[in-house]
């Protein structure tokens, strides 16, 4: 959870996620969809998904029992080195080392490592270059506690921007700052290009409330929302127009268009509105749910915000 998501949003999901899911066969047992609603609104979808099939290999892979070195811990989906390697240490004392965003810029300022971070083979440089200052002694207490100092500082002191020089504790070995140039690291000259995507949405309700939703599928051309339901989606209001008769097009409401802001991509949601008198209506394009049901499945926060705001 705690991927691209700061800890304060993170609080607010993993009690409940937990209460409901407290071990790997708990996971693997529980539908994605039960999965998924739980974690409705905390966004990056896809680790979801991975955490399911993780805990599913826990089960069929490792006979239940997580595994306990960061090379098995690589071998679950979604588990990355740097990860692996936070749970080795954490967990069991493991002297690897770990490489996130703000270890990378702690690590580089500190040994003025100017390698080009946008490069495969100089963040292996500077990996080795991490484990080679690892703690070598009484690992089980050394090593959790040099991971999370490491992380605590870049999360607190060492920031992108106007890091906190004065309070940090190694300022002293730090040649970045003996030599006025923290923010010169670390080096990383490619920048990601954000995109834009147009979806046109149908907000198609009965008389009685209930609300048309379409689970999104797994894989196809667009991974927005994948496994989630949303309210039908079209590429273009050509494309939503054609799924409807053509009676139906004069009752169509356009709603103004919502901006929501992903990573690296722009969304825009053209949402259109339409009543229809009874369920068997429209039966092509999804299914039907009450509200209150709707808002206990896995939806992307968007349609979310709008469902609750429609009411």
């Amino acid at each position: 959870m705690l991927q691209q998501t700061q800890v304060a949003t993170v609080l607010n999901f993993y009690p409940k996620f937990l209460t409901k899911f407290p071990t790997a066969s708990a996971l693997a047992a529980a539908p994605l969809d039960d999965v998924l609603a739980l974690w409705s609104g905390m966004g990056y979808y896809t680790r979801a998904r991975n955490l399911h099939r993780a805990a599913n290999q826990v089960m069929q892979d490792f006979g239940g029992e997580f595994p306990k070195s960061a090379e098995q811990l690589e071998a679950l989906v979604g588990v990355g080195r740097s990860t692996a390697a936070a749970i080795a240490a954490f967990c069991y004392g493991e002297r690897v080392a770990i490489l996130d965003g703000n270890v990378k810029r702690v690590l580089a300022r500190v040994l003025a490592f100017d390698g080009d971070l946008a490069k495969a083979s100089e963040v292996n440089l500077l990996w080795d270059k991490a484990t080679k200052l690892l703690p070598t002694k009484n690992l089980k207490i050394t090593m959790p506690a040099y991971t999370q100092a490491l992380m605590d500082m870049g999360a607190t002191l060492c920031h992108a921007r106007a890091p906190d020089c004065a309070k940090c504790p190694v300022a002293s070995l730090c040649e970045a700052y003996r030599n006025k140039a923290c923010e010169a690291y670390p080096v990383k000259t490619k920048k990601l290009k954000r995109s834009t995507e147009s979806i046109w949405l149908l907000h198609a309700t009965t008389l009685h409330g209930d609300v048309l939703l379409q689970q999104r599928p797994m894989d196809g051309a667009s991974k927005v929302w994948a496994g989630l339901y949303s309210l039908p989606p079209f590429e273009s209001e050509a494309a939503l127009l054609s799924s409807l008769p053509k009676v139906a097009h004069k009752k169509l409401v356009f709603a103004p268009v919502l901006k929501h802001v992903l990573t690296h991509k722009d969304l825009w949601l053209h949402i259109v509105q339409l009543d229809v008198s009874a369920q068997s209506k429209l039966a092509h394009l999804g299914a039907w749910h009450s509200v209150s049901k709707a808002l206990q499945l896995g939806l992307p926060a968007p349609i979310r915000k709008f469902l609750e705001t429609a009411q």
